[in-house]
């Protein structure tokens, strides 16, 4: 029987050495072996629809929103509006992953944010112009978003085998970043030849396509003697005393809060493009110091062979966070508009690489029973310390100057970094 379909731990299969060879000459590319495993194959490729297409509605979304009210107020009280639902459900959905068949909890979540997909097409298409609509929509469907991803991610290791994880972490990365790019540009050329209404249906189709690659996927429930039987506050607490007492979990939390708070300067684009880069063109400026950081990210996992095979992936978290500060502060310190641009796409590869061995220690250094807790506090953490460093960030622009504060948080990652690594030394130990 095919171990990848049973839900069972996958086996790494046996390589020719016609093969050995060729990976030889290309292993600076993209490790494509955890493909080779049908499940996964699956789980990546309804990732490889369903990227494009929510990019398709988080672009429609404050679009519509701006356009029935013209108040960027508005479009940022939509933004909070949807963090909250993640944040709790996020949580509450690594309990409830630990606690059943992750198989099931994909099937459930994936169709409700289908549904809440085809109920935002209804919304534009009969003209209905409600922004409260839109904010209930936008929170219910991030409800299902939280419960959904850390399934998602926790069946990563019970598709693939464990040597295989980092190469997993950085096929989806990949693609996730490249929806990010793709998404924004594609959504950019069809709101003016299809409208609105169709790019909602769009994702709507999208995710009909992840539902079919999900129900093809094995079983995954929890291991014999092991999970708990329920998913409340009882469980999520568990789920943090565990980090705490597994420092190796703990830094790899502690690493991506160290990046994205002190380091992630999205919130000053405006003023730098605006002010420092005027002469380039503001709207030159803003569009390209918003795409380098995702398409540096996919630059890095086109060529992720030179790094996925690595096995300290302690040093790999601490080496690429460090990479990442010193990119920032050099793009503080650049005057030159597309020196700027090189500086955020060195940034963007960092963080991939940061993001494929935090991944990889969350999926190998957890018990199976934990996994799903762990991957929520990961998404609420990603998807709160970029919106932490917009108020920081936008605070200390405005008392200090742009520049200063970008290339001054730069300075804040890399010492703080080190500081930590040096301090508690089990992330440097760590190995696959």
């Amino acid at each position: 029987m095919d171990t990848s379909e049973s839900g069972t731990e996958p086996q790494t299969p046996a390589e020719d050495p016609g093969e050995q060879s060729r990976h030889g000459r290309r292993h600076w590319a993209m490790d494509t072996r955890p493909l080779r495993v049908p499940a996964y194959r699956r789980l990546w490729s309804s990732t490889i629809v369903t990227a494009v297409g929510s990019q398709l509605t988080a672009v429609a979304v404050p679009k519509q929103i701006y356009d029935i009210t013209g108040s960027s107020a508005w479009v940022g009280a939509a933004g909070l509006a949807g963090l909250l639902p993640l944040i709790v459900f996020a949580l509450w959905g690594g309990a409830v992953a630990d606690a059943m068949d992750r198989r099931k909890l994909l099937l459930i979540t994936n169709s409700g944010i289908a549904v809440t997909s085809v109920l935002f097409w209804l919304q534009a298409v009969t003209g209905l112009e409600s922004v409260a609509a839109l904010m209930v929509l936008l929170a219910v469907q991030q409800a299902f978003w939280g419960l959904n991803a850390p399934a998602r991610n926790a069946s990563i290791a019970r598709l693939v085998p464990a040597e295989q994880l980092a190469a997993a972490n950085a096929l989806g990365s990949t693609v996730m970043q490249t929806g990010q790019v793709v998404g924004p540009l594609l959504a950019g050329v069809l709101i003016p030849v299809i409208g609105l209404p169709e790019l909602y249906l769009i994702d709507a189709l999208a995710l009909c396509v992840t539902v079919w690659a999900v129900h093809r996927l094995p079983s995954l429930p929890p291991l014999a003697g092991s999970g708990p039987r329920r998913a409340g506050v009882r469980e999520i607490a568990a789920g943090f005393r565990y980090i705490a007492g597994h420092k190796v979990l703990l830094l790899s939390f502690l690493a991506d809060i160290v990046a994205m708070v002190l380091g992630m300067p999205r919130a000053l684009f405006p003023q730098l493009a605006a002010e420092t880069y005027a002469p380039y063109g503001e709207g030159l400026a803003l569009g390209l110091l918003f795409a380098a950081i995702p398409i540096g990210a996919v630059v890095g996992g086109l060529f992720s062979g030179t790094f996925s095979r690595a096995r300290r992936h302690g040093w790999m978290v601490i080496g690429a966070v460090v990479a990442w500060g010193a990119a920032i502060t050099g793009f503080g310190l650049s005057g030159s508009l597309w020196l700027a641009v090189v500086f955020l796409a060195v940034a963007g590869i960092a963080d991939m690489v940061s993001m494929v061995f935090r991944g990889a220690i969350l999926l190998s250094a957890a018990t199976d029973e934990m996994r799903g807790r762990m991957q929520g506090v990961f998404t609420v953490v990603v998807a709160g310390g970029p919106r932490l460093a917009d108020v920081l960030h936008g605070t200390a622009g405005s008392a200090f100057g742009a520049r200063t504060a970008v290339a001054g948080g730069g300075i804040l990652v890399v010492v703080v970094m080190l500081t930590l690594a040096l301090a508690v030394p089990a992330l440097r130990r760590y190995r696959v």
